[in-house]
């Protein structure tokens, strides 16, 4: 049987949770002002970072390739996402945004307060300790 963890480790654990709870409750909400789910904002927020296909997509958002294939569908039917022959590989589609996803995805970013003002409490000094931390967490 695994050792129980002691009741610091266990507010640390309720606390992440809080806000992971917090920032995806905030995530819909500025989704929905754009007319998108939560996936459809993270997937375009995660292309206005760089087109790349639907496999890696998928790899850096935990979920199957055929959920992506249909995400990317209703975004590109939007006008906000386009596919594109891959220049490394010609057999490769990119999805990419376009100029209206990459200004969606910003404006979408920038109406995410639930991060970025408890963030601005704390100094340069304490961001930079919580960052390397949960970097350490993570195994990174």
């Amino acid at each position: 049987m695994a050792p129980r963890m002691d009741p610091l480790s266990l507010e640390v654990v309720e606390l992440i949770g809080t806000v992971v709870g917090r920032y995806y409750e905030e995530y819909e909400r500025a989704a929905a002002e754009h007319s998108l789910t939560g996936a459809q904002a993270r997937v375009l927020g995660l292309l206005a970072l760089e087109p790349m296909p639907m496999r890696r997509i998928a790899q850096k958002l935990k979920c199957e390739p055929s959920n992506i294939t249909g995400i990317v569908d209703r975004l590109e039917a939007r006008g906000l996402v386009e596919r594109r022959p891959d220049p490394a590989d010609r057999r490769v589609k990119l999805a990419a945004p376009t100029a209206d996803g990459l200004n969606t995805a910003t404006h979408l970013r920038d109406s995410l307060n639930f991060a970025r003002e408890p963030l601005a409490e704390l100094s340069a000094e304490e961001r930079t300790v919580l960052r390397d931390l949960l970097r350490r967490m993570l195994g990174a």
